[in-house]
């Protein structure tokens, strides 16, 4: 990593919901918080505690030079709402295929 760079990945203690006009899109006790430098905590739900049915997969493919390559999904009024990292780099394997939303409420 590079130096002043820090990327630490743990199981958190609070409930995660991310929600879109009014519909919840995903909801969880076993989210995973991804803290890193200059960025806000972000919040990696488990694919099981997310509505799949509702999201469609875009194009969109992003590259991080500490996370990997990020392929994202839409709905139909919001596109690329949602990403995960199907091949995350090794320092941060806990986040593979857990989907993260910009926005999420946080319990």
């Amino acid at each position: 990593m590079t130096t002043g760079h820090r990327i630490t990945v743990e199981e958190s203690d609070r409930h995660v919901r991310a929600v879109h006009g009014g519909q919840v899109l995903a909801e969880s006790d076993r989210a995973l918080v991804l803290k890193e430098t200059g960025c806000p905590d972000r919040y990696y739900i488990p694919p099981e505690d997310v509505r799949l049915d509702l999201l469609t997969p875009s194009g969109t493919h992003t590259h991080c030079p500490f996370k990997g390559t990020a392929s994202y999904w839409s709905l139909p009024d919001a596109a690329d709402l949602v990403w995960a990292y199907p091949e995350p780099k090794p320092d941060v394997a806990e986040i593979k295929d857990h989907l993260c939303f910009y926005e999420v409420e946080v319990r």
